[in-house]
């Protein structure tokens, strides 16, 4: 799934492969899938892109966002993108595909669920894809640690857990399940620690957290679990992730433990991460 880290790692290799260049034809939709969403009608992303330039290539939270002239193509979700050279075989299955004038191209699939939203600037008005664009990136210096505790200010803070506090309501653009594992074991707390419960030297140290593992994730291409546009792993290697699943904990050597949790698995250490009950 695209999160923050791969999309950063995503959006600067599509701006250094595919910046400059003009689209010659898009198809939308070929691939019939439910789940995959298109902004408008699919069939219309040929006339609204095709003999436009791509001019930039960015991240906003866990959207990959290209601006072509007055419009934008954005992707976000279980989008799926692979760069095809001048002259490499196109792929039989695709939901939608670039092909640019040098014959190079862009892939994209949907793997569960997606958005490949093509659109002219200002058209789209969802929330989800202002709010990644409107609020500071993890990855940037204008989230530091007097913003992380603003957003400790929000409703029913007391009572969310640390996943839902990290991973919902879009507080965090871009940080979801895949890489709040890391977050929360390098911080210490369980996932379902309630934040109401932590002090000072736990907020601090889960701010922290969140900051270095974001980058560190971003700065080694991505994580071991997510593949970049050429279909490569990414070199970061999860400590808590669906590959290391009743192995050892690095830490301590306690089995790392799996539980279906608000809609999704969590993996957690239970010796280093323990629940810290209020005063």
């Amino acid at each position: 799934m695209l999160e923050l880290p791969e999309a950063a790692v995503i959006s600067c290799q599509l701006q250094e492969l595919i910046g400059g260049k003009r689209i010659l034809n898009v198809t939308a939709g070929k691939t019939p899938h439910k789940f995959a969403w298109f902004f408008g009608d699919p069939e219309g992303y040929h006339a609204l892109l095709a003999g436009k330039t791509v001019e930039e290539a960015r991240a906003y939270g866990g959207h990959v966002e290209l601006k072509i002239g007055d419009c934008r193509l954005s992707f976000n979700d279980g989008v799926n993108l692979r760069y095809l050279a001048p002259g490499e075989e196109r792929p039989k299955r695709h939901q939608l595909l670039l092909e640019f004038e040098d014959f190079s191209a862009l892939a994209a699939t949907v793997q569960m669920y997606g958005g490949l939203y093509a659109f002219r600037e200002g058209e789209n008005d969802s929330f989800y894809y202002l709010v990644s664009r409107e609020k500071p990136s993890p990855l940037c210096e204008g989230f530091d640690e007097g913003y992380f505790l603003s957003l400790c200010g929000c409703e029913d803070y007391e009572k969310l857990s640390a996943k839902a506090f990290l991973a919902t309501g879009q507080r965090i653009p871009g940080l979801g399940n895949g890489v709040l594992q890391d977050i929360l074991f390098r911080a210490g707390l369980s996932p379902r620690q309630r934040m109401g419960a932590l002090g000072t030297e736990e907020l601090s140290r889960l701010f922290d957290s969140l900051k270095v593992t974001l980058a560190g994730m971003a700065l080694a291409g991505g994580r071991d679990t997510e593949r970049d546009i050429f279909g490569c792993k990414g070199g970061y290697r999860c400590l808590m992730s669906k590959n290391t699943y009743g192995n050892p904990c690095p830490v301590c050597g306690e089995r790392i433990v799996k539980e279906t949790y608000l809609g999704g698995s969590v993996y957690y250490c239970p010796n280093c991460q323990p629940i810290k009950k209020g005063e």
